[in-house]
């Protein structure tokens, strides 16, 4: 074989060599487009004004007194419900009672003004709820409800954000027309928390 077909055939062979590469690689067209995502947590931010709802001595049975005080929504996120914890602790002066001081102290919750409309004869000085402070220790109330211990009327539950309730309480001292003489001096010292529970999720 002559070296010009030799070298023919070896070029033909490089050619084909190379055919077969390129076959093998080819363009396509592209493009891309990102996205990002945020989540970002709401806030429960539940406070009462004032922190003092009441401080006051010299109490017989029979005194009553009535007082007000603000719960208020500062969150971005709209509370459900309110639930109030009771706490307190006495200070016998006599060391001689044989009975609860927060027995004979009576709590009674009148209207939230800043519910529904009262209900016809109701006013907002009627008592809707009352128990004494023994019993409601054993409770955990909502505080926000209209009607604060009672289910109807839930449209006008809860603490939307931004908002408060301004709510009346009026404790008495329960004149059991009894003798009471083991109370005499002694003081009560009344711790109420407030817990706020978010509303249910929901689909965003």
């Amino acid at each position: 074989m002559g070296i010009k077909k030799k070298l023919g055939l070896g070029m033909a062979s490089a050619a084909l060599g190379l055919s077969l590469i390129g076959g093998g690689t080819y363009a396509f067209f592209s493009d891309s487009a990102e996205t990002t995502s945020t989540f970002a947590a709401g806030t429960l931010d539940l406070n009462a004004k004032p922190t003092e709802i009441i401080n006051i001595g010299n109490l017989k049975p029979g005194d009553w007194m009535t007082r007000s005080f603000n719960l208020l929504n500062d969150g971005s996120l709209d509370i459900a419900s309110v639930l109030l914890d009771t706490e307190y602790t006495i200070v016998d002066a006599g060391e001689n009672n044989t009975d609860d001081f927060g027995k004979h102290i009576r709590v009674n919750f009148l209207w939230n003004e800043d519910k529904a409309t009262l209900p016809p004869n109701q006013n907002a000085d009627n008592i809707i709820y009352q128990t004494t402070l023994a019993e409601l220790k054993d409770m955990t109330p909502d505080a926000v409800e209209n009607h604060v211990f009672l289910p109807f009327l839930e449209e006008n539950d809860g603490l939307k954000a931004g908002t408060s309730d301004k709510l009346y309480v009026q404790f008495e001292f329960v004149d059991n027309e009894e003798d009471q003489n083991e109370f005499q001096g002694d003081s009560l010292e009344l711790k109420w928390t407030f817990t706020a529970e978010q509303e249910a999720g929901e689909r965003r």
